[in-house]
């Protein structure tokens, strides 16, 4: 089939029957289950794209097909900002306020499978289980999540204390069909609009035999017997896109997965109870990379949306020769260029990996995935602070239809808009930067690839910090 359209999305979904409750009920059809039918319409589009614009979007597969370029395996730094420019496509659309949609797993899955050999050394089946399931996804252009996160009874503990090892999936037998896993994982983003959930490790494992029945890489079907799907409150409360532009869109369901004796089949199981591969599996395959390459196009297109915003609300207020407004957008300037070099830079650099495969450079990416989480906060204040109290006096769509529609005229606009395109512009504002959606979106961008600090220790692990030390060296031992 390859590339899929947005219909072909939603009538899977309609048909797949997975046990999603929200609310403390079960979720009958998530595609017109109001919590989520805004963001099921949404991905939808997403998947429209590629049949729209398939030169963009889309590339031809060995077997002649046209897959979504999200799945292709870069053979040349060109390749590499091709599948750039298909994540900006699909990032725009949402102005990088969604986090999961499916280009992010797709391109690690991609990088997993050029690494079948990584998989093979732990077991032949699992290398073969890696490549023919990329192939799968990429010929049914599958919508996956994943998860990656064990619960914690105690975070003073370490993950495998007495309690955790309780709590955490884990491996509880082997079978002649497949393994079976019990226990939960937390946080499936966009689980109940997903067709397949991929589980990978964890956090590091320690290298000791009891680690290993959390040693586990597998995929499975959305809809497994004993898999279950419970939701957070819906921040997407039913109101306009006037109202609530963003979450009336974009409210993307985060989830906790509990796994009830779940059958894994052979042919979905990459790793299990190899300890060391599961700690090398992103490194190793350059899956991390891949993932990092899709986020810092989100997080350029998330920061220019916002810069967009700042300036746009300076401009209808009449504020942008103030000196206090300029200075902050000039902070959310510097952030948009950042992200934006950080990109550029990770594709100039690009290069063979030894898979074959070309990968961004990984320093440049790195900065930006730790650098974001700390300046996204900042976007959201500036915008707080320069909306200031307009934020809050923004009244709803249904007073432009009443009989206030004078008075609102009257107090409400501005030399710069009238007063419901004034008022579309705040509410906009409170979506990012006062709503339920907004707040759930700075925290996600706090925790988007996990731990801040162990993300800050990835990054001094990942940089050859002695030629400059060697440079210090030398400047002390020079005699003039």
């Amino acid at each position: 089939m390859g590339a899929r359209s947005g219909n072909n999305y939603l009538s899977a979904m309609r048909k797949l029957g997975a046990e999603v409750w929200i609310a403390g009920a079960r979720v009958a059809d998530p595609t017109i289950h109001p919590a989520l039918v805004h963001c099921a319409r949404s991905i939808a589009s997403l998947y429209d794209m590629q049949g729209e614009h398939p030169e963009a979007m889309t590339f031809r597969t060995e077997e002649g097909d046209r897959a979504g370029l999200s799945f292709i395996q870069p053979r040349s730094t060109e390749e590499v900002r091709k599948r750039t420019q298909m994540f900006r496509h699909w990032a725009a659309y949402s102005h990088g306020m969604l986090g999961r949609t499916p280009d992010y797993l797709n391109a690690s899955l991609a990088a997993m499978a050029a690494a079948r050999e990584f998989f093979a050394a732990s077991d032949p089946r699992y290398g073969d289980n890696v490549a023919n399931y990329y192939r799968e996804a990429r010929r049914h252009d599958w919508c996956a999540t994943h998860t990656l996160v064990n619960p914690r009874a105690s975070r003073a503990a370490g993950w495998a204390g007495q309690t955790d090892a309780e709590l955490a999936l884990k491996l509880v037998d082997r079978g002649a069909t497949g393994i079976v896993v019990n226990g939960c994982r937390m946080l499936a983003t966009l689980g109940p609009l997903a067709e397949e959930l991929l589980v990978f490790p964890a956090t590091m494992l320690r290298p000791e035999p009891a680690a290993a029945p959390f040693a586990l890489a597998f995929a499975i079907n959305c809809n497994a017997p004993g898999l279950k799907f419970i939701c957070r409150d819906s921040f997407d409360a039913g109101r306009s896109h006037f109202d609530a532009p963003l979450a009336s869109r974009f409210e993307e369901m985060d989830c906790v997965v509990i796994f009830n004796q779940v059958t894994v089949p052979w042919e979905r199981v990459f790793l299990c109870g190899d300890v060391a591969r599961c700690n090398a599996l992103y490194a190793e395959t350059g899956a991390v990379v891949a993932m990092m390459h899709q986020v810092a196009v989100k997080n350029a297109v998330k920061s220019e949306f916002l810069l967009g915003l700042a300036a746009k609300i300076a401009e209808v207020s009449d504020a942008m020769s103030l000196a206090h407004v300029r200075d902050r957008i000039a902070e959310m300037i510097m952030t948009a260029e950042v992200m934006r070099s950080c990109l550029r830079a990770a594709e100039a650099d690009a290069a063979a990996d030894q898979w074959g495969v070309w990968r961004p450079a990984r320093a440049p990416l790195e900065v930006a995935r730790n650098l974001f989480p700390r300046l996204y906060p900042r976007l959201v204040e500036i915008i707080q602070l320069n909306s200031s109290s307009s934020l809050m006096a923004a009244p709803a769509e249904a007073d432009f239809a009443s009989a206030l529609i004078p008075e609102l005229e009257r107090y409400l606009a501005t030399a710069g808009a009238p007063a419901r395109d004034r008022v579309a512009l705040y509410r906009l504002a409170w979506d990012v930067a006062g709503s339920a959606f907004g707040g759930r979106q700075t925290l996600y961008e706090r925790c988007f690839f996990g731990d801040p600090v162990q993300m800050a220790s990835a990054l001094v692990d990942h940089t050859d910090l002695k030629p400059l030390m060697r440079r210090v060296d030398e400047f002390l031992a020079r005699a003039e």
